[in-house]
């Protein structure tokens, strides 16, 4: 049940904050969208802490964020030099990265947080590895240094973030099509 009244604070924080408007009936309609939408939920039944994940508090907002911003703007940078030079040596090759976190939720972070960084795709997750697409070696080398890994694990708060048999980065694991 706490979920879901966090669920429903939520939408309708971020439905105001985009509306902006305080005028009764757009405030009817803003609620009316909020309470569709919290029964939709219900009947599909992601109204859990998958859904809404309270138990993470604010620390994903002042704490992960903005490194995973940084993250990205970096890693932007890189795969632009990489397609516009005139040789564009791409390096594509398949990755095995340790998740160590203690919950789903948290392996499903860092699958999300590895496919946002530019150059980089979470194919496949099978327990404590997750499979990587990256567009180069050096490209992948923010996955393979294990430092998300340790940032998402915090995020959890795992109290003991070191490094485990998971957290060991695994040398590139090239597949069957690559193109060395």
């Amino acid at each position: 049940m706490k979920y879901t009244f966090w669920l429903a604070i939520a939408l309708a924080v971020v439905w105001f904050l985009w509306s902006g408007k305080l005028m009764p009936f757009i405030l009817i309609l803003g609620g009316l969208s909020v309470l569709l939408t919290m029964w939709m939920a219900h009947r599909m039944g992601v109204d859990d802490e998958e859904g809404a994940p309270v138990q993470l508090g604010i620390r994903p907002f002042t704490t992960y964020l903005p490194w995973l911003a940084k993250e990205i703007f970096v890693s932007n940078i890189e795969v632009t030099k990489t397609i516009l030079s005139k040789d564009m040596q791409l390096k594509r090759n398949m990755i095995e990265v340790g998740a160590n976190q203690k919950t789903e939720l948290g392996r499903v972070i860092l699958a999300n947080s590895i496919t946002l960084t530019p150059g980089t795709v979470s194919v496949k997750m099978e327990g404590d590895r997750i499979l990587v697409h990256a567009l180069s070696f050096e490209g992948a080398e923010e996955d393979l240094s294990g430092e998300m890994d340790r940032r998402v694990s915090r995020l959890e708060g795992k109290a003991d973030a070191s490094p485990g048999a998971a957290d060991q980065p695994s040398k590139p694991n090239h597949r069957k099509g690559d193109v060395r």
